[in-house]
Order: structure tokens, then C-alpha cells, then sequence
């Protein structure tokens, strides 16, 4: 009975809108009304040549049951993912995904879960709170189903119902349409951005506690999922890779892979407030390069990369290999990397300015006169002013060079931290002085029919944080 309502409303649906807002990928009304009788399987698995070389791909285990139903459209499903994948969470806890699918497209959008990282015993083992690795302990079977943005009777679900209007299906006033299309929620349990590939043991500073064995696997998870796509769901003709904060940064780093691996017509990435900045690895000059300290942690933290050693399997010569023009001493250099390997690809960058988050993770632990500052405004102030040198001198510059990257880059909202352009609503997002809203941008990135890149930042340092109250930012807030 379920099943013949929700077919009846679908086919209601697809009559009233007809075919005039049809895109690539999309089904028409009786190729949907077929999907729906008998759902279509996989037709581009993983071959035998995806199962080989570094971080490779699997085919499927016909023998291991994931849960899956495919017939189970509209609804969120949670995807089991065996060992055997070489998936696992931090903690060693099996890892998860969650799978919406939808009978009336094949275009799909994986989105990375933002949500902190970490580099030692606090901040791994979930003492450092949101400045830390998000799911320390795994994560929970029903971490994102039945999400509803207007239920305020669960934090953890109202907190990834927030994560943003690109995934939100039907959200209740900034809809885009890539919240219709099949969604890949890919959870972060690896406090490592999604490139890590090391396991590394973590001493409690206070001796109170054991030893924690740390997992930093997020690389390999990524497989995993890709994995799991491509063997059971079709082939989209429209992909998007996106996401906020660590998932931005995680979605850019991964998207050379994916996007070779799904080889679909047209690819996007929307890599929203997780930029990389240049950053020489080999540079000792953290005034020019505030960003070099913390890529040279990270690294260290999550990799066994060398760069004497061009051979051995690390996240950072894979990237190399794959992306002609990536430089294994030079990370930012993966923007020109992207847009040559991919030069009909549209790929974006945006965060505010005024970043109080993703700005701490940056410069606070690795520049004294930051960390040592005890006056909390004086603080963010010098945050701020090393995230806008950084974005001005250290990233501009090289999406310039490129001719398929947008960016846009407004100045304040009082949320969040004034951390990622993409979550809970597109509000406030605005770029007055051009005219712009957020919504343009995104509108310019996730484009099939192509077009000159938009390219803005807001230089007005007053207007948004003179104008920028919402009680609906303060209860979200509140109950975050």
C-alpha cells in the first residue's frame, strides 16, 4: 500500500511538471515509471583494471549483505561497508554510508561530512569538542535518516539535517536542485579530511589514560563508497562532489579519483570554506606561507609520504600520479592540476572572509603570537587578517590561472563562526557590491551548458556584520 501511494503522488508529479526542466541524467515519465516497478541496476561496476594500483576499487562481494534495497526510493538508507573493503572509522569501529536514491534521475551528488580534524591524543579522542575529529566513536546506524530541519527533538539529527540545502531534499525555502538528485552522504570518522592513510598511536599528555590507536583511513573509505556506486546504482550523467569545511577540503583532494573513476559527462565540485592555500612544504618562510606549518602536521600526522620517495603508496604520490601538474612539495597546486585533467569540469570555491573556524585550524596552534594572544578578539582579529592574506595573495592568484574555476568569496555571517556558505540555508551570503547572491555562484558551478566562470570577493569590511541578525541563527545555534 506504501509503495502504490507513493507511486501515485510521483506519477502526479512528474505529469504536473512535465518534461520543460529535463537535464542530462534526468528520467522522463515512463523510464521513472519502469524504475519504479522494477528498479535498474548498476551498469557500470568496477572492472578488473579499478582493482588495481594505488587505492584501488572493489568489485562486489555477492556474499556480504550491505542492506541495501532498491527499491526503497526517497528515503534515506544506510550502506554497511565490509572489512574487507579496508574501510574502517578511527576507533576501528566498521564504517558507513548513507544512500537516498531517487527513481527519477541518475545524476548524483556525494557530499562530505565536514566536522573538524585532528593530529594528537585531545583532539582525537573527542576531548577537544568541535575542534576536534568528528565521530570519534563511530558512527550510528541511523546517523542521518529521517532527517527533518523543523525537528528539534534530536541535536545529532537536527545537526546533519542543518548540513546544507545542496543535500536537504525539499528544503522548506532554499530548495537547489541537486537536492532531487540521488545523494551520497559520506560520514567522516577519521579526523583526517578524507586523505588520510596511516594509523598512528596517541599518548594521553596527562597520563591518565591508555594509549589510543588511531585510525586515519579516510582515503581508503572514500574507495569504499565509490565502490559501492558504482556497483549498484546507474551510472549519473551528472556528478557533484561538495561539501563544508573538512568535507570541502576532503571532496577537493578526493575529486581527481572520483572523478576519474565514475567517468560521468558532466563533473562538478563545490569545495566550500576548505581551501588550500599555497604552501611550499619546503618553506621556512610562515610569513608569505602561514598555511605551511599546518600542512606539514597534517601530513606527518596522516601519511607516511617522503617526498625522497616517489614510489611507495602514500594519498599524496597517488594524487601526483593521476593529476598531471600536481606538485608532491606544493598541495595548492592541485587547483591548475583539477582544471587541466578535467578541462570541461566547472569547480568552485567560496567561504567568508570573516572564517573564525577553519581559520583556527589554520594558523592558532602553529603561530605563537596567535596562540600565546589571551584577549579573545584580538584573537579573531589576527585570525581573519591571516585568512584574508592567505585567500588575496596565496589562492586567488592561482584560480586565476586556471579557466574553469569560480570563486566567491563574501564577507560575514553571523553563524556558525561565519564558518561555510552552504549550511543550514544560502542566506546571507550576498556579495552586495556585485549584485550577488550566493545562489549565483552555485547556479554558475552546477551548469551542463557551460559559460564564462563567476568570479567575486566582497571588499566591504562593515556592511555585513552591521546587518546580520536572525533568531532562526540563534535557535539553530542554541540547540547546536
Amino acid at each position: 500500500m506504501i509503495r502504490s501511494v507513493h507511486f501515485y503522488f510521483l506519477a502526479m508529479i512528474l505529469t504536473a511538471a512535465g518534461s520543460a526542466h529535463a537535464e542530462p541524467g534526468d528520467h522522463g515519465f515512463w523510464t521513472t515509471l519502469g524504475n519504479l516497478i522494477s528498479p535498474p541496476s548498476a551498469n557500470s561496476p568496477v572492472t578488473a583494471a579499478q582493482t588495481q594500483g594505488m587505492y584501488p576499487l572493489n568489485q562486489k562481494d555477492p556474499t556480504f549483505d550491505d542492506g541495501f534495497d532498491p527499491g526503497d526510493y526517497d528515503n534515506w538508507q544506510k550502506i554497511d561497508v565490509p572489512i574487507s573493503s579496508g574501510a574502517i572509522c578511527g576507533n576501528g569501529s566498521p564504517y558507513k554510508f548513507f544512500v537516498y536514491r531517487v527513481p527519477d534521475t541518475k545524476n548524483t551528488l556525494f557530499y562530505f561530512e565536514g566536522g573538524g580534524a585532528c593530529w594528537d591524543y585531545q583532539s582525537c579522542s573527542g576531548q577537544a569538542g568541535i575542534r576536534g575529529a568528528r565521530n570519534p566513536d563511530g558512527i550510528p546506524d541511523n546517523y542521518v535518516q529521517n532527517i527533518n530541519l523543523l525537528d528539534f527533538s534530536n541535536s545529532a539529527n537536527l545537526a546533519t539535517a542543518a548540513v546544507s540545502p545542496l543535500i536537504y531534499t525539499h528544503h522548506p525555502y532554499n530548495q537547489f536542485k541537486t537536492g532531487e538528485w540521488n545523494l551520497v552522504y559520506v560520514p567522516y570518522c577519521t579526523g583526517d579530511i578524507y586523505i588520510g592513510d596511516k594509523t598512528e598511536i596517541y599518548q594521553d599528555p596527562a597520563g591518565e589514560n591508555p594509549d589510543l590507536v588511531f585510525h586515519h583511513n579516510g582515503l581508503r573509505n572514500v574507495q569504499a563508497v565509490v565502490s559501492w556506486v558504482k556497483n549498484n546504482l546507474q551510472k549519473p550523467r551528472q556528478m557533484v562532489a561538495a561539501g563544508c569545511s573538512a568535507g570541502s577540503i576532503g571532496a577537493l583532494l578526493n575529486y581527481s579519483k572520483l572523478r576519474q573513476d565514475m567517468a560521468v559527462d558532466y563533473g562538478y565540485l563545490i569545495d566550500d570554506s576548505g581551501p588550500l592555500y599555497k604552501a611550499p612544504l619546503d618553506s621556512n618562510d610562515a610569513d608569505a606561507y602561514p598555511s605551511t606549518p599546518l600542512h606539514n602536521e597534517v601530513l606527518n600526522s596522516w601519511t607516511n609520504f617522503d617526498p625522497g620517495d616517489t614510489g611507495s603508496t602514500n594519498p599524496i604520490n597517488m594524487l601526483a600520479n593521476i593529476t598531471p601538474g600536481f606538485d608532491r612539495n606544493e598541495l595548492a597546486s592541485l587547483y591548475g592540476g583539477l582544471s587541466a585533467k578535467f578541462p570541461g569540469d566547472r569547480l568552485g570555491i567560496t567561504h567568508f572572509l570573516a572564517d573564525g573556524n577553519f581559520s583556527s585550524y589554520s594558523y592558532e596552534r602553529f603561530h605563537p603570537d596567535i596562540y600565546n594572544d589571551p584577549d579573545a578578539e584580538s584573537r579573531l582579529a589576527k585570525l581573519r587578517e591571516k585568512w584574508q592574506y592567505d585567500t588575496h595573495s596565496n589562492l586567488i592568484p592561482l584560480l586565476e590561472q586556471t579557466h574553469n574555476w569560480s570563486y566567491y568569496f563574501p564577507m560575514f555571517r553571523d553563524f556558525n563562526e561565519s564558518h561555510c556558505t552552504t549550511v543550514l540555508d544560502l542566506e546571507y551570503g550576498e556579495i552586495a557590491e556585485h549584485g550577488l547572491v550566493l545562489e549565483d555562484f552555485l547556479k554558475n558551478v552546477v551548469n551542463y551548458r557551460g559559460g564564462p566562470p563567476l568570479r567575486a570577493y566582497e571588499s566591504d569590511q562593515v556592511s555585513d556584520f552591521e546587518n546580520n541578525q536572525n533568531w532562526f541563527y540563534d535557535l539553530i545555534g542554541g540547540l547546536l
